[in-house]
């Protein structure tokens, strides 16, 4: 199931909202104040501290919008516009009125001011019933292990000056993951970050390194500068497992909402399976749940009846638009979240499988020599498949003999081949060739039906490459 109109948790920073163009997106910044401060900034000047190579990561199986013009235009300004492996992950587009989830950015004059929660490790109330004993329990057991993340950014001092000045822009939560210092958020909590802080349950901040993240799964890890006999005082969550979850579950949500340091929630799981749309791309296997999730929940944990982390807090449905819990929210699940961070530790980053081509979609007015395409009941022809706008040279798909557009002689303009099949499932559109490719890892065989301009049809093999390694390789 392919959920629409839901909201990505975030922090507070910035917020996505739908643009002129359904595949654009235009950042919103939450705050008066950090409005300004960030008008202030030289907007030639470049970001100013990117984030590790994950956060400059390219698909190399890129796509490319349908436009209202002729397909022959299209196709051209496709071929322009785009260089092959052109940027698919350099914002999570969504198709729906979509955001994450935040927590209110802190002004210039005003620092982050973290609301704490004084810590209770121990209780003693009479008459307390033992569903409400499992509540204390759960919640003083995995306090310690959950973290206030701050995201500061680089401004100008002010629209004259070249001094500049690094301000909070939002504040998220995490989740310490081990005895080594690594922290586990949210990819959009971290997000264009010129200095992330953590500060742990005593109100002691320090500031981070960021190892790496996924961008496509909103997963991020970092590393705390701490002295040894700090790190020997963390206490890492209790990791459970996602596999075997059953709707109607009972949960608990911990996190900062609206600077409200360690918030505890309490829920079911009200679905399992559910895919959230990122546009481009999507997250799966996303569990629902009504326990409160609001704005500042970004990157915490969400909890089963032992206390163990079955997922990270990542979205809530937002038909309002206002930012806040409708009492149907969503996580990323635990087990897809403990391989992404064991490539990142391991590797600090994640590969992903890729073809090496730019597609676009199969143009409305596409020539009846293909073949291809079924009249609905409107009487409007859709075709199916991805155009293949072009091909990498030396690439997967170039070695297997996939063709895109080109110029002839003349100025004539031929198609590419349009995908219709990935090993042997139906390619419909862009989501299905990107879902296909994410089941897959790099060095895996598939199987691409494609059809040619005249007509024809074939299956050709390709193998698929490491889509950095492609980026890098250009």
């Amino acid at each position: 199931m392919l959920l629409r109109g839901h909201q990505l948790l975030r922090s507070r920073p910035c917020q996505l909202s739908q643009a002129a163009t359904p595949s654009v997106l235009a950042f919103r910044v939450n705050r008066a104040a950090i409005v300004r401060a960030q008008r202030r900034q030289d907007p030639s000047s470049p970001d100013p501290a990117p984030l590790v190579a994950a956060q400059q990561a390219r698909h190399l199986t890129s796509w490319q919008p349908e436009t209202e013009q002729p397909w022959w235009q299209a196709v051209l300004q496709s071929m322009g516009k785009l260089t092959v492996g052109a940027a698919l992950g350099l914002a999570l587009v969504m198709t729906s009125p979509t955001a994450y989830a935040e927590v209110a950015a802190p002004t210039r004059e005003a620092p982050v001011n973290v609301m704490k929660a004084p810590p209770q490790l121990e209780f003693k109330a009479p008459g307390l019933s033992d569903e409400e004993l499992r509540n204390i329990r759960i919640f003083q057991a995995n306090t310690p292990s959950v973290v206030n993340v701050i995201n500061v950014r680089e401004v100008r001092a002010s629209g004259w000056s070249l001094d500049t000045e690094r301000i909070p822009a939002g504040v998220g939560s995490g989740f310490i993951w081990d005895g080594q210092g690594h922290v586990v958020t949210n990819f959009h909590v971290i997000r264009g970050a010129s200095e992330v802080r953590v500060t742990l349950l005593d109100q002691s901040t320090y500031t981070a390194r960021v190892v790496g993240a996924d961008p496509d799964r909103d997963v991020a890890v970092l590393k705390l500068d701490l002295p040894q006999a700090r790190l020997a005082e963390l206490k890492p969550v209790a990791l459970g497992s996602s596999d075997d979850l059953l709707v109607g579950q009972r949960v608990f949500a911990i996190g900062n909402p609206f600077g409200l340091d360690h918030t505890l929630t309490q829920g079911i799981i009200s679905g399992l399976g559910r895919e959230l749309s990122t546009g481009l791309s999507s997250i799966k296997n996303v569990i629902q749940t009504d326990a409160a999730i609001n704005p500042g929940n970004s990157g915490g944990v969400l909890l089963d009846s032992n206390g163990r982390v079955i997922g990270i807090n990542t979205a809530i449905a937002d038909p309002t638009g206002k930012g806040s819990s409708s009492g149907v929210g969503f996580a990323i699940p635990i087990s897809d979240v403990k391989g992404l961070v064991s490539q990142i530790l391991a590797t600090g980053r994640v590969s992903r499988p890729a073809l090496g081509i730019t597609i676009s979609p199969v143009p409305q007015q596409v020539p009846r020599s293909y073949g291809l395409g079924a009249t609905g009941s409107n009487g409007v022809t859709r075709p199916e498949g991805v155009l293949v706008v072009s091909v990498r040279p030396g690439g997967p798909a170039d070695a297997a003999g996939v063709t895109g557009v080109r110029r002839e002689l003349f100025g004539a303009v031929r198609l590419g081949d349009i995908i219709v099949a990935l090993d042997g499932r139906p390619v419909k559109g862009q989501r299905e060739l990107f879902a296909g490719l994410d089941a897959r890892k790099v060095g895996d065989h598939v199987e691409l039906g494609l059809v040619a301009e005249n007509g024809s049809r074939r299956t050709v093999r390709v193998v698929l490459a490491d889509r950095e390694r492609l980026a890098g390789s250009e």
